[in-house]
């Protein structure tokens, strides 16, 4: 199926597999390889009926407004912060995104974290690789099976990482602004309370401006110094600094981090840390869950120029 009479404008780099796919289907141009991305679009945007964008660079107001043509955006990935959705349900441009076939990656990595910050695994790797094991040998850590579970946010990806931790027999809370219907796990409407009553606080929340620095410093002091965090979301949802000070002052045991405020920038004082575990963004950074996101990102674009059906629609805000 081609649909080259449309013409797709590609931001950022994407798998091979899907770049050439885009370009077999489409008439497509990668932003990217200007020289003068803002003079292009000046000139050119106006002839862009499509538009490819990674979640983590999303679409602003401003890179809508150049593109006059746009009617449809399909973002590749779960997160739609950085994508202004008020412009787009403003100018009737349709958005699409990768939700549900990302599940998995996003909840295993999140367990993945919470074992390596708690029984200190790739601390314990630096300290045989130092060759500091003859010397002596290494601390302890905290015991998961058991523990007590607290999530924010329950969601397709937070019920997902709630049934992976069935076989650690963690007792389970969540917190969301509303209970959940219809699942097993303890809805707590305080976030303090939930953070002073778990062992292992695990951020799975949308971004954006509503969460935007949830985790604070009230939530990790509740915490406690023997309580864990793990953030597999978006960085804004814990305010950074605070934790970068906690962790410091003892005022919580460690955290597992995939996401940060700054990305790719990670904070030095992070970085100091030995009870960190530092991950580069790679939640859903699996060969199987990217070309199923990939293969979202095409069937929403083939869908929509074929009969206006998204097959993975954004929700966006009504006007």
């Amino acid at each position: 199926m081609t649909m080259k009479h449309q013409r797709i404008l590609q931001i950022g780099r994407l798998l091979p597999w899907l770049e050439q796919t885009l370009a077999d289907e489409f008439t497509m141009h990668r932003l990217v390889d200007e020289v003068d991305p803002d003079g292009f679009l000046r000139e050119h945007g106006a002839g862009f009926t499509g538009l490819v964008t990674p979640s983590w660079f999303g679409a602003s107001a401003d890179l809508q407004a150049s593109l006059p043509s746009l009617r449809v955006i399909s973002n590749f990935g779960v997160g739609l912060d950085k994508l202004d959705l008020a412009s787009a349900a403003a100018k009737g441009i349709a958005v699409g995104y990768t939700p549900d076939v990302l599940n998995d990656c996003v909840a295993d990595l999140a367990v993945g974290l919470m074992l390596d910050v708690a029984r200190r695994s790739v601390e314990s790797d630096r300290f045989v690789r130092a060759g500091r094991w003859p010397s002596g040998g290494f601390g302890l850590g905290r015991q998961v099976s058991g523990a007590r579970l607290g999530i924010v946010g329950l969601g397709r990806i937070g019920q997902t990482f709630a049934r992976r931790v069935a076989g650690f027999d963690m007792p389970v809370r969540y917190h969301a602004r509303h209970a959940v219907p219809g699942v097993a796990w303890d809805h707590e409407p305080s976030l303090i309370a939930l953070a002073r009553w778990c062992d292992f606080l695990v951020v799975i929340v949308s971004g954006g401006a509503g969460t935007r620095h949830l985790v604070n410093d009230d939530v990790l002091n509740a915490l406690g110094p023997r309580g864990f965090l793990v953030n597999v979301s978006r960085g804004s949802v814990i305010d950074e600094a605070a934790l970068v000070k906690a962790l410091q002052e003892g005022r919580i045991a460690g955290a597992g981090l995939d996401v940060y405020e700054d990305e790719p920038n990670v904070p030095a004082a992070l970085m100091a840390l030995d009870n960190v575990v530092l991950l580069p963004h790679i939640a859903s950074n699996t060969e199987e869950t990217r070309r199923a996101m990939a293969e979202r990102v095409l069937a929403n674009l083939r869908g929509f120029f074929k009969d206006g059906h998204l097959l993975s629609a954004a929700p966006l805000p009504v006007h």
